[in-house]
């Protein structure tokens, strides 16, 4: 099947089972291979496409105005894109936004990110949702020239995402101090100067704003690599550990990261994860991950807390979850998504550990659910205190 936009192609994707999509490519040119999912927020899509939980990952935005609003290096979550490309509605329009520096298409073209404009992204959506997340290859070339059963090979060949260990790639590779907080009008960034607590946070491919929100809870907050021992976190003497989101394969990754996590609780520290550690908390305490069949990835996410009865809009972005089936007895489910009832939080009943599977960071809400920032401080008050 071939699907083909209203003006001359200079861009395609892809899919392994055949289809075809034409449009018209902005950012870098050249190709790429990658899984497909699609982003159902309105905004953020340069906090997406910097996001390294997105990596060996191609996002189709849902919503139709995207690069409206320019690009500014404050919104980067990461030094550069991580995301392999993006597919949108509408090709971007001139920025329009006081805080914009820049066009979305010339800061894709720099960072090597291939973007296609002009598709059908809500028959892609269906797409995606009906079959599960495909494997794909897109192509921007501005003659429009695609050798398109080399493309569909190429999707065909890509090894997709289970049992990729994709953290080791988003790391950092050294050890840094992080204290900035969360941007606040007028100031903008500002630095912690008042922190409370030691905190080591295990980078599987950190978000900014994570540590921000860290910071912003009264943290002194230390980054280690994803492949740190708990000898070399417990050497730092923190009040607390952090494990941060990442990509991939959780089962992969806690191949080391596991065992490492095992440690640390043996250690009666406050630990809280995010994302991929989330992921990575509750294999290390007997349970297990499962591949979704086009995972979420959105801003509009409702999460019910059974602790306390309310509801969160969250800001998702996984394609493995937490089988909560697998979880011991010492283990309680604390949130689930009012999507599709999947696992969204944990915590160990007589311990203060606790993870959750959403973005508390991402301000969707935009509020709702930063208490889990404040909460992660009260526990490692609670502790000082005891």
């Amino acid at each position: 099947m071939t699907l083909a936009s209203t003006s001359a192609p200079t861009a395609c994707l892809a899919m392994a089972d055949g289809t075809l999509f034409y449009g018209r490519g902005f950012g870098a040119t050249g190709e790429t291979v990658a899984e497909l999912c699609f982003n159902t927020a309105m905004t953020g899509y340069q906090e997406i496409m910097t996001d390294p939980s997105y990596a060996g990952q191609i996002v189709t935005f849902t919503f139709p105005h995207i690069g409206n609003t320019g690009v500014t290096p404050e919104d980067d979550e990461t030094a550069d894109p991580v995301a392999a490309g993006m597919v949108v509605k509408w090709d971007p329009t001139e920025p329009s936004n006081w805080r914009s520096t820049g066009h979305l298409s010339d800061w894709l073209a720099s960072r090597g990110r291939i973007a296609i404009g002009g598709v059908d992204t809500r028959r892609l959506t269906r797409a995606i949702r009906q079959a599960g997340a495909p494997h794909v290859a897109i192509a921007h070339d501005p003659e429009g020239k695609f050798d398109t059963d080399a493309l569909v090979a190429k999707a065909r060949e890509f090894v997709g995402l289970e049992g990729l260990d994709l953290a080791k790639e988003v790391t950092c590779v050294q050890s840094y101090k992080w204290d900035e907080m969360r941007w606040a009008w007028p100031e903008g960034y500002k630095r912690q100067e008042n922190a409370r607590h030691k905190v080591v946070a295990i980078d599987f491919g950190a978000k900014r704003n994570i540590l921000r929100s860290l910071a912003s809870a009264g943290c002194d907050v230390t980054v280690l690599p994803a492949t740190a021992t708990a000898e070399e976190i417990l050497a730092h003497s923190p009040d607390g550990v952090f494990l941060s989101n990442g990509p991939g394969d959780p089962a992969a990754t806690g191949e080391y990261a596991v065992p490492m996590i095992q440690e640390i609780l043996k250690a009666d520290l406050p630990v809280f994860g995010i994302c991929l550690g989330h992921q990575m908390l509750a294999l290390a305490l007997g349970g297990q991950t499962i591949k979704m069949n086009h995972g979420h990835h959105g801003a509009n996410h409702p999460v019910k807390d059974h602790e306390t009865g309310k509801v969160e809009i969250t800001s998702m972005n996984h394609g493995f979850a937490v089988d909560s089936a697998t979880l011991p007895d010492h283990v309680m489910e604390t949130h689930t998504s009012l999507f599709d009832g999947s696992n969204c939080g944990i915590r160990i009943k007589d311990k203060p550990v606790y993870s959750v599977q959403h973005h508390p960071e991402a301000s969707p809400g935009p509020q709702d659910s930063f208490y889990l920032f404040e909460r992660f401080a009260a526990y490692m008050d609670e502790a000082k205190a005891a």
